[in-house]
């Protein structure tokens, strides 16, 4: 079970969740529309999905510091969440193409910029249960 605010391990497991949508973040040994890299999409409703939602989370410590950068790996290809620039001209001009790809580059490293931040002793109001794998909504 996982409930806001717990620590995200370094070394686990997770399945990242769209809030808006319900749908996780994905990938397959499909090839990306402007890279060439590994295709990365959304699947799956209300948090439900597959294997090939489930993300390793790489980071230097016990537990992901909010202050950190993090790779995630994919589980499945071993291919790590990355995004080098491509951007897209229709249907949302600027929107960059986020991929997969074999090698970890400055490209492959991310950090929690915006969001509400909790204490792991805090128990708010609407906080949502998730079986495993755990599930962290972005």
């Amino acid at each position: 079970m996982c409930h806001r605010g717990t620590p995200v391990k370094c070394g686990q497991t997770i399945r990242l969740t769209h809030v808006n949508t319900g749908r996780n973040l994905h990938s397959h040994y499909f090839t990306s529309p402007l890279s060439s890299n590994q295709e990365v999409s959304a699947f799956g409703e209300d948090g439900e999905g597959d294997n090939l939602d489930e993300w390793t989370v790489q980071c230097g410590g016990s537990v992901w510091q909010r202050e950190e950068a993090v790779r995630f790996l994919h589980t499945a290809t071993e291919a790590l969440l990355s995004v080098t620039g491509e951007q897209y001209g229709r249907p949302i001009h600027g929107q960059r193409e986020v991929h997969a790809m074999a090698g970890s580059s400055q490209h492959s490293l991310w950090k929690a910029m915006e969001g509400i931040y909790m204490k792991p002793s805090e128990s708010p109001l609407g906080s949502r249960d998730y079986s495993h794998p755990q599930h962290t909504e972005f």
